[in-house]
């Protein structure tokens, strides 16, 4: 991390920023674009807040449910859907946006579960960096794994490219689904089979990618 304050560091970017619109053949003293390159570095802070932060912290607090109410199967999963985010692609520093699906099974001497709110946190924090879907996705199950030590744990993220929407091939309608596994997850593929006859409960899978471009 730089030693400048973070104020230098916005000032650099803004100036940084003013000569890319220079060197793009805009005019950046003219009216409109003035005050752009400050608001581009303000964007790109917040863009990448997830860097300055460990997104396994939102894992350290967790709960432990009562012996009597565990669940009492390696079956019984925990499932959290629908996590929208967004993020943006290392390769061509465009957004991608899409959601995240997770389940866990947890562990039946341990009995750890984390609250709701704290799987959205980790998700945020992953993606408000330069990232890969790829490796977001086992970076999601990697931390719920290891903070939860769960019996099992899959991570299915689905998600919309812009650098395909707005450059290259251009297309429209194409998304990208990537899958993470642990533990029984890896082990036996009809728990995966489950899983997912949950998710096809709760989603449209066929208008998935225009519900993340709107």
């Amino acid at each position: 991390m730089s030693d400048l304050t973070k104020q230098e560091r916005r000032n650099k970017i803004a100036s940084l920023l003013h000569e890319v619109l220079r060197l793009l053949g805009e005019n950046p003293e003219r009216e409109d674009l003035k005050r752009t390159p400050g608001r581009w570095a303000d964007s790109l802070f917040a863009y990448m807040e997830g860097i300055e932060v460990d997104p396994e912290s939102h894992l350290k607090v967790v709960f432990q449910i009562d012996q009597d109410e565990c669940i009492p199967t390696s079956e019984d999963m925990i499932v959290v859907d629908n996590i929208q985010f967004t993020s943006t692609c290392e390769h061509h520093v465009a957004p991608f946006r899409g959601v995240a699906h997770i389940a866990y099974i947890p562990n039946l001497k341990t009995r750890r579960v984390a609250g709701l709110s704290k799987f959205s946190r980790l998700i945020r924090v992953y993606a408000r960096r330069l990232q890969l879907q790829e490796r977001m996705t086992q970076q999601i199950a990697a931390a719920i794994d290891k903070h939860l030590d769960p019996q099992g744990v899959i991570v299915v993220v689905q998600a919309v490219h812009f650098c395909t929407l707005q450059r290259g091939v251009e297309q429209n309608s194409s998304s990208m689904l990537t899958t993470a596994r642990r533990g029984l997850f890896s082990e036996r593929p009809e728990l995966e089979n489950k899983f997912q006859q949950y998710l096809s409960m709760r989603l449209d899978t066929s208008g998935v990618s225009s519900s993340v471009v709107n």
